[in-house]
């Protein structure tokens, strides 16, 4: 969380001064509706649903693709485990793949593990790193597949001017404490395409939509069970001021890694960027030829550093349930063990991606605040600078 204040608390009163704090209502604040509106027209889609967390927003979406049993979805080996198991969560198994120096899905790989199998592939904007999507849509042009944006960690974050997370044929974001805007917890799902929207809509709130208000005129896709990712007007309305000041935060996150970057350019080697200038600017990524260099770099006084692969259920290796193909809690819901997808690609291994793990071992971040002020900035940069 960057930014939250007066606006917010203000917007949370009107609602509870409103007593209109679920979605449909027949008042004149209409925050879900009216927030729902904002984003699309900030971001640029067609399409976008609230809902509670970027985990609803990836299941929902999937749905909205139409993946399930006996489809393969190619997921980066670092992300955070939620994109693995909303691939799960839908019937269908991910297919671990690697990532590059970008820190973002290898083109590479995933052709490599493209099989006839491969429904759709997830690149994820880690750290608000824009992925390889030019790369990615000629994949997905010449072999089929849906490619859904995992955008959670990028909210307004761009690629060759596009917003991240509409560029494929949907996106998922997220609005948890941690990322670059929230409400506490939320998400949302954006898309071009009407049968995805439909699909997803009906998914996200399918014990409700059809009983409350007008939610369905216009849909055309017989409603069907999903499950209930319905959010309330209050979330809505702390989302429409953090929408406000999406831009400002980036643009000030950007500002600051770029005077870092420009101060320690001869001194320091940086990890490549998709697009420079639709990087959401929340971290510098330092790259080192060793991890004891990078150990030694993220542990000197004043530099705050993280290597990426010390992020537990970021990293693959962690992702226990996956691994060891628990995939629900009942055998018969559990895709590890549907007789259709018997033959897919789940022969996971903890050394299945060493390039990923090589490069996440010699990396180190270093967190951007918006709110640093010119000392703050400064103070940071000579840290780094003495810790060469």
């Amino acid at each position: 969380m960057y930014r939250i204040g007066k606006e917010e608390i203000d917007a949370v009163a009107r609602v509870i001064e409103s007593k209109e704090l679920f979605k449909v209502n027949g008042g004149k604040l209409q925050e879900t509706a009216n927030f729902e509106a904002e984003l699309r027209q900030k971001m640029g889609c067609d399409y976008a649903v609230l809902m509670t967390s970027g985990k609803a927003a990836l299941i929902s979406a999937l749905v909205g693709l139409g993946v399930g049993p006996g489809d393969e979805v190619i997921v980066p080996g670092y992300t955070y485990i939620a994109t693995a198991m909303a691939v799960i969560a839908v019937g269908a198994i991910p297919v671990i793949a690697e990532v590059d120096e970008t820190l973002t899905l290898d083109p590479a790989s995933v052709e490599a593990n493209l099989s006839p199998h491969t429904k759709a592939v997830i690149p994820v904007h880690i750290q608000g790193f824009p992925s390889n999507m030019n790369a990615l849509k000629k994949l997905s042009e010449k072999h089929g597949f849906a490619i859904l944006e995992d955008a959670c960690q990028a909210d307004g974050g761009s690629y060759n001017g596009r917003r991240l997370g509409t560029i494929g044929d949907a996106g998922a974001l997220s609005f948890n404490h941690f990322k670059i805007i929230t409400s506490g917890e939320g998400g949302a799902v954006l898309t071009s395409r009407r049968d995805v929207f439909e699909r997803a809509f009906i998914y996200h709130d399918s014990s409700a939509i059809a009983y409350f208000g007008n939610q369905l005129d216009n849909v055309s896709v017989e409603p069907f069970c999903g499950n209930e990712y319905r959010t309330c007007e209050i979330t809505a309305a702390i989302l429409r001021e953090q929408l406000k000041k999406m831009d400002g935060i980036l643009a000030d996150l950007r500002s600051r890694k770029k005077a870092i970057m420009d101060a320690l350019s001869g001194e320091f080697s940086f990890r490549p960027s998709n697009d420079i200038e639709g990087d959401c600017g929340v971290t510098v990524a330092f790259a080192f030829p060793t991890e004891e260099e990078a150990r030694r770099f993220a542990t000197a006084p004043g530099v705050h550093g993280v290597l990426p692969i010390d992020t537990g259920k970021h990293v693959y290796t962690h992702w226990t349930p996956i691994l060891e193909k628990r995939g629900a809690h009942h055998p018969l819901l559990d895709p590890f063990k549907m007789p259709v997808n018997a033959g897919l690609n789940h022969n996971y291994s903890k050394d299945m991606c060493p390039k990923t793990l090589e490069i996440l071992s010699t990396t180190v971040y270093v967190g951007i605040n918006p709110d640093w002020t010119e000392e703050q900035l400064a103070a940071k940069i000579e840290a780094c600078r003495k810790a060469k």
